[in-house]
């Protein structure tokens, strides 16, 4: 099987050649300090892992030395100070300009990443403007078709739904901060629901613009302040469930599948992701990296048949700091865990900045030998 053919095999939950083996998002730090400058496509093939490749252009931070472009629209106007360009401490002021008045905001950086220092919407008049005027990004066709083309049999091509976050909840946690989301959601639930609900609209428009027209593989959503190491169950149900079912409907309505990302802790949700109507749960993730998996065999008792998996390898201690045998050992671990009934593509959990390319291609190479 090629790559794509052999990760197309597992997402439809039957059994490939062999086992998938592959990485969330290749991060650009990765690519410049390990893997010499390559992109993302090229790294894979580097590595011989299958490739995932994302394509988004969501509105993000503005990181002075790339000088990102803004959105803005005649309602919503972004400008921004830079108070330091320093790459190992940037700091930028952000201004934010609508018709019936402003939002200000904070963001600062490393050469890793980049982080909220002060969040968008801090009282529920803000939240209002957001909702009002907030513009929604429109994809090219072309440039899409372009790179899934260019992607080829190498691997999967990936979207994901408008916002800083695809999940509606998520997207309402980065723009206000989870703990007061979380407070809002206790005291004053109302005010959220109405709050998601015009991030889901946005959202849909967007799937019907942008997504509907798209060749992708999967559709990424969700996002990991869903996790129940954040969120309670009952939190889970009623401010993430009834959105992310309307979204996953929304792309299975267009011809596309979607993958439901929790990037933390899933083990008192398992239920809720089944019945949202995903195609794929991800990421699976270990305690190692913030999740609370320690069985997969658990997992795919409820997801088998139902929903594919895609992730459980530790990006840190495993990836980045394992032995070849300690990769290759819990690569056996995981296949035998999760993929024993097929459906399973074995995945880093999530972002990593550090791993050696010689445990990446341990990686690859230990997936060879777990064959169907």
């Amino acid at each position: 099987m090629t790559p794509k053919e052999r990760m197309l095999t597992a997402l439809a939950r039957q059994k490939p050649d062999r086992l998938p083996a592959t990485v969330h998002q290749w991060q650009a730090y990765h690519l410049q300090t390990e893997m010499g400058g390559v992109d993302a496509l090229e790294a894979f093939k580097i590595c011989g892992l299958d490739a995932q490749i994302q394509y988004f252009t969501a509105p993000e931070y503005v990181v002075p030395e790339v000088k990102r472009s803004l959105v803005n629209t005649p309602d919503w106007r972004e400008d921004y100070k830079i108070i330091s360009a320093d790459p190992d401490n940037r700091l930028v002021h952000h201004t934010v300009t609508t018709p019936k008045g402003q939002l200000f905001y904070k963001t600062g950086g490393n050469r890793v990443t980049t982080w909220v220092v002060e969040p968008l919407v801090k009282t529920h008049a803000e939240a209002e403007l957001v909702a009002a005027y907030m513009p929604i990004q429109k994809w090219d066709p072309k440039a899409l078709e372009a790179e899934y083309d260019r992607v080829g049999d190498a691997g999967i091509f990936r979207g994901t739904v408008w916002g800083h976050q695809p999940g509606c909840w998520q997207q309402a946690c980065f723009l206000m901060g989870e703990q007061e989301l979380i407070y809002e959601a206790m005291d004053e639930p109302e005010f959220v629901h109405s709050f998601l609900q015009a991030l889901l609209e946005k959202k849909l428009r967007f799937i019907e613009e942008s997504i509907a027209p798209g060749k992708f593989d999967i559709v990424e959503t969700g996002g990991g302040a869903s996790s129940d190491t954040l969120i309670s169950p009952d939190m889970h149900r009623e401010f993430c469930l009834p959105y992310d079912t309307k979204i996953h409907d929304a792309l299975h309505a267009v011809g596309h599948r979607a993958t439901y990302h929790t990037c933390g802790g899933m083990m008192f949700i398992l239920d809720q992701i089944v019945a949202n109507h995903c195609d794929a749960s991800e990421t699976l993730s270990p305690p190692g990296t913030g999740g609370n998996i320690t069985e997969p065999e658990k997992v795919r008792e409820v997801f088998s048949g139902k929903i594919a998996m895609i992730g459980g390898l530790d990006q840190f201690n495993i990836l980045g700091k394992g032995t070849p045998a300690q990769i290759e050992a819990e690569v056996v671990r995981l296949f035998e865990g999760f993929g024993k009934d097929g459906g399973y593509l074995c995945s880093a959990s999530d972002h990593f900045f550090e791993a050696p390319v010689a445990n990446l291609k341990a990686f690859a190479q230990a997936a060879e030998k777990c064959v169907y």
